[in-house]
């Protein structure tokens, strides 16, 4: 019954189907991959942007924001009278020391002011459980969900604060996330959420302990549509200045936003690069394929051509074919992508704090992929079938031609007598099949590189832990101050109990110009005696500071297209806020951060003040850092303390589980390519060389030694694209390092020979996998079936 519904060349169709149902299987497989790849990157990332987007625009995320030290409440409206502006807000805001119970370490959380009337003002707060302070509190506060998830914090708990040199007890009332502090970062450190979180009280009662009752420090504003942000910042920065302020910035620039962006630029990239590779190789096994079965069906096209089928018509029966097995794959790709991104979202909803983030497979994401999928069928099976379809049905009837014999290279230098049989007919096949023996090692070294790629993360990761962390920075921890202290404050330092070394440091606020470009950055004062912390050239050394100059990280000179010898515009926002030219002495590469360094005395003396430190690196005795966690946390001198080993563990359990995910999944996805490659070019080899095989095998060869012949060729080839491979995987490589790197973080190039072995490890294990079923295909080889006439 079903025939009757059928077409004569639809049953030809579902029967070639079936005859090479693994084939097609490895191409459907392929072509999984890159589908999954993409919905999974797409749908993450349009999941994000849709949260992002829904977050922002319910509560109030500021378009521009500002600092200052101190001003009026009046000096608001004056703000608001700006063109361009829609709405301000003047907020408290401060740094404070914390006494966590449970944690032997110093905290610091961030202190926001809360509005008087709650549900109004920027930069809302989301309450995940609990409630808002009472009005008129004075020791209520609400805690970020990442500070109280990793301290095990709930509401009825309390924690101590220094705030304004009194240590205070606070009380938790609620959990709460704003758009503000997607993820909890202090300063240029890396996230800590154990030992930073942030806090909102109510503004009387902040505002109280600062004595800053009429005024602000903090100030959010929304644009107007289509406001100028660059003018508005120019005006405020103006109005701003007489109060200490240190410079607005826009969202672009504020510090949560710009992480979140730069993981909504890597997602772009990954979505692009990797399943173009997946789409690729499918491309190239169908084109393989299809050129073996019109090879194979010559005659058959020639009947269908004979019997009045269009030349269109015979190209859809194939074309068909080849859109029929690589949506199979797309169908597998957007349910297993569904799947994968599920679990990345959860990812992603543990380390951006949204009220709610849903992976929402989209028409969109399944427009593209199927578009995609049918685009890389297409221009895979056009070629071949182009390749029988311009012969006549008369030429088409006749077999192919063979080959003809010409002398190799082999035969030509007399080498052939120095190979066993084996050897030289494998040799002979891929002299005379150039191009397919290319294309085969081609998908191979793609296996490879994807690998490659793969396990590059962790090299670049691990080679920012061994120069950053472990050469350039050897302190156990760093103290930053509530306010500039005299040098002297080295000696109080040094007193404190468990303290071997102390090595003074000072930053400074400052907005960098050359010719038209500008970047607002900070500059960090060095001691004469560097060596808890160091800035390192290219060999790791340590660089001198210049008595004069001042050195540039490699990024930030970029941004300001300005080069060693230059002289640099600096403009301080600090003090005298004075702005002096300085001569660029040198550029350092550090992949994080975008900052630049000078001599404290250099910089007390363009900034015509005092040598002053805001915090210092310290050395600590292992045995004695209890005793000096519990002093530092009762001086009120000390705004932030950060310990450089635990902040950089808590790094990295934040992001294993991102990297395990991503690293195991293009593992998996590489075992894919390589099965798919070696397995249809063996099972191509095998119905291309069947007669031989078979009559090799009439002639007296053994099992093993024919299965050797097919499966030598195979083994050539995948040796052959190894270091192919591996090249390519470089170079990959070297294309994530620059796409992926961002103005916040910096990936190195740097590929481990521990990579390059896993990877052709891997690589040859999913080969020798294929291999085996092609194996057990030689095994019940049927002689006589064989032999049979095709025609």
């Amino acid at each position: 019954m079903v025939n009757l519904l059928l077409k004569p060349v639809d049953i030809k169709l579902f029967r070639d189907l079936w005859r090479m149902r693994g084939q097609a299987l490895a191409i459907a497989l392929v072509a999984m991959c890159g589908i999954a790849t993409l919905v999974t990157m797409r749908g993450s990332y349009e999941a994000m942007v849709a949260a992002q987007h829904s977050y922002y625009e319910q509560y109030r995320f500021a378009d521009v924001f500002a600092n200052v030290k101190s001003a009026p409440l009046a000096v608001l409206d004056r703000v608001r009278e700006i063109p361009g502006v829609n709405e301000a807000d003047g907020r408290v805001v401060f740094d404070a020391s914390l006494d966590v119970p449970g944690l032997d370490e110093p905290a610091s959380g961030r202190l926001v002011s809360l509005p008087e009337k709650p549900g109004t003002g920027l930069n809302r707060v989301h309450i995940r459980s609990g409630r808002l302070p009472e009005p008129g509190s004075t020791n209520e506060v609400l805690v970020s969900e990442a500070f109280s998830a990793a301290n095990k914090l709930h509401p009825g708990d309390s924690i101590g604060a220094i705030i304004n040199g009194r240590m205070e007890r606070l009380h938790i009332v609620g959990i709460g996330i704003s758009p503000e502090y997607l993820n909890e970062i202090s300063g240029n450190s890396f996230p800590d959420n154990r030992r930073f979180g942030v806090m909102w009280m109510p503004r009387d009662a902040l505002a109280a302990a600062l004595n800053m009752r009429d005024s602000f420090n903090d100030v959010a504003i929304i644009l107007a549509p289509h406001a100028s942000e660059a003018q508005v910042i120019e005006r405020l920065d103006v109005l701003l200045a007489p109060y200490g302020a240190l410079g607005a910035y826009g969202r672009k620039d504020q510090i949560s936003h710009s992480f979140l962006d730069n993981e909504l630029s890597s997602n772009r990239v990954s979505g692009t690069v990797l399943p173009a590779i997946f789409l690729g190789v499918a491309a190239f096994l169908i084109h393989n394929v299809l050129l073996r079965i019109t090879a194979l069906q010559r005659a058959q096209v020639a009947l269908l051509k004979s019997f009045g089928y269009s030349s269109f018509s015979v190209a859809s029966h194939y074309l068909r074919f080849a859109l029929m097995t690589v949506m199979i794959g797309c169908v597998l790709g957007i349910a297993l992508g569904s799947w994968l991104g599920n679990g990345l979202a959860q990812l992603y909803a543990d380390f951006y704090h949204f009220p709610s983030m849903d992976f929402v497979l989209s028409g969109f994401a399944i427009a593209v992929s199927l578009s995609i999928a049918a685009m890389a069928a297409l221009f895979g099976a056009v070629f071949a079938v182009w390749r029988v379809l311009r012969l006549s049905p008369a030429e088409a009837m006749r077999p192919e031609a063979p080959a003809h014999f010409r002398p190799g290279p082999l035969e030509r230098l007399g080498l052939q007598r120095f190979m066993p049989l084996s050897m030289r007919m494998i040799l002979r096949n891929l002299e005379r099949n150039p191009v397919k023996a290319i294309l085969s090692i081609v998908g191979l070294a793609l296996a490879v590189s994807l690998m490659i790629t793969g396990q590059y993360t962790f090299d670049a990761l691990n080679e920012i832990i061994r120069v950053q962390f472990r050469t350039a920075q050897r302190d156990d921890v760093t103290v930053s101050f509530n306010e500039a202290r005299d040098l002297s404050v080295v000696h109080n330092l040094a007193a404190l109990p468990g303290v071997l070394r102390v090595e003074p440091t000072r930053s400074a606020a400052v907005r960098m110009q050359f010719r038209h470009r500008s970047k607002k950055t900070v500059i960090i004062g060095l001691g004469p005696v560097r060596e808890l912390r160091s800035v390192l050239d290219e060999n790791e050394q340590p660089v001198q500071m210049p008595e004069e100059g001042i050195l540039l990280t490699k990024k930030l000179a970029e941004i300001l297209g300005i080069t060693a010898g230059d002289m640099l515009t600096v403009e301080l926002l600090q003090g005298q806020r004075q702005t002096v030219s300085i001569p660029v002495s040198g550029i350092v590469d550090e992949p994080i951060g975008m900052l630049s360094y000078m001599a404290i005395a250099t910089l007390a003396k363009v900034s015509a003040e005092p040598e002053t430190a805001t915090g210092a690196f310290l050395s600590v005795d292992p045995e004695r850092r209890a005793e000096l966690y519990r002093t530092l946390k009762t001086i009120p001198a000390i705004r932030s303390v950060n310990l450089r080993e635990v902040t950089l563990q808590s790094f990295l359990q934040t992001i294993a589980k991102n990297m395990r995910m991503n690293t195991i999944v293009l593992v998996a996805f590489a075992c894919v390519i390589a099965f798919g490659v070696v397995y249809n070019s063996a099972r191509i080899a095998l119905s291309e060389h069947a007669i031989e095989l078979a009559s090799l095998r009439i002639l007296g060869f053994t099992r093993v030694e024919v299965g050797r012949m097919l499966l030598g060729e195979q083994s050539l080839l995948t040796l052959a694209a190894i270091p192919i491979g591996c090249l390519l995987g470089y170079g990959l490589a070297a294309l994530l390092s620059d796409l992926l790197s961002q103005e916040l973080f910096r990936i190195p190039l740097v590929v481990s020979s521990r990579t390059f072995l896993l990877s052709i490890g891997v690589v040859l294990l999913s080969a020798a996998a294929s291999g085996y079923l092609v194996w057990r295909k030689v095994q019940k080889l049927d002689l006589i079936e064989v032999l049979k006439t095709r025609e």
